[in-house]
């Protein structure tokens, strides 16, 4: 019976997770979320039934938390865990159509996302692998999966010119560092850390923009679409998360370890 650990499964890209995982009744799937009467509500209304689903309270920026949702895990898989699924992060449209350098005029605000950004998308998650990876290694399949984005490609950003999420990416491009030196460290005990990018995915953040937003957003779409002919805008959190589990079921060690992959288990972005 696969086991799987899932952060941030209370909307968008972690509810599809969660939904879809689920949906094979093999599978125990622990649902790590900040609101947990929120999820169970949504649980009970959307996937009723689904008794293979537990829903444990984490939240990235408090360690107990983490800390206790670990040993609660344990509880439930028998003290195993084969996939753990990375997926909670920080974002907020404030940095998302502006350049570093209009965002600096700014600087308060600026040093502020970037430690929000910081504290939940690398150490939260730095914190989240350490305190499960003992289940990890009791696992069969042992493997550790970080969401990241596109935005933390350098040679993306850099070919097409895309100065927008800067604090953002600077968080994601850090997390797949970290990803990297903890496959350095388990690789040889058979586990793979991986970082996907789940592709531009419609969760709910391109909703209600201000006109400025709007006129933001406005050259980054062309240039995604400069970067790919069939990009036409963000795709649904199912399409990304099967393509993304499709991945990871053919991510192995000796292929991919440490690796930083898109949805479509290369590094096309969109």
């Amino acid at each position: 019976m696969p086991s799987y650990a899932v952060t941030g499964v209370s909307r968008g890209i972690g509810w599809a997770f969660l939904s879809i995982l689920s949906s094979n009744i093999s599978n125990t799937v622990i649902a790590l979320v900040r609101n947990k009467a929120g999820t169970e509500k949504r649980v009970a209304e959307e996937l009723p039934g689904r008794s293979n689903i537990h829903v444990l309270h984490a939240d990235l920026t408090d360690y107990e938390s983490l800390e206790t949702a670990a040993a609660e895990t344990a509880k439930i898989t028998g003290g195993a865990l084969d996939y753990l699924i990375g997926n909670a992060a920080y974002l907020d449209v404030w940095d998302q159509f502006d350049p570093i350098g209009t965002l600096g005029k700014a600087p308060d605000a600026l040093e502020n996302h970037l430690l929000l950004n910081f504290k939940s998308n690398v150490v939260g998650q730095i914190h989240l692998f350490n305190l499960f990876i003992p289940l990890i290694l009791r696992g069969t399949a042992k493997k550790v999966i970080a969401i990241s984005s596109g935005h933390a490609d350098t040679d993306f950003v850099t070919e097409y010119n895309l100065p927008n999420a800067a604090t953002y990416a600077i968080g994601k491009a850090a997390l797949n560092m970290a990803v990297a030196k903890f496959s350095a460290q388990y690789a040889a005990d058979g586990v793979l850390f991986l970082a996907i990018c789940p592709g531009m995915v419609e969760t709910g953040h391109f909703q209600d923009l201000t006109e400025e937003q709007l006129a933001g957003a406005a050259p980054m779409f062309a240039k995604f679409q400069a970067y790919s002919s069939t990009f036409n805008g963000p795709r649904q959190p199912e399409d990304s998360v099967n393509d993304m589990l499709n991945v990871i079921d053919n991510a192995t060690v000796e292929k991919n370890a440490g690796a930083f992959l898109s949805h479509k288990g290369n590094r096309t972005w969109l």
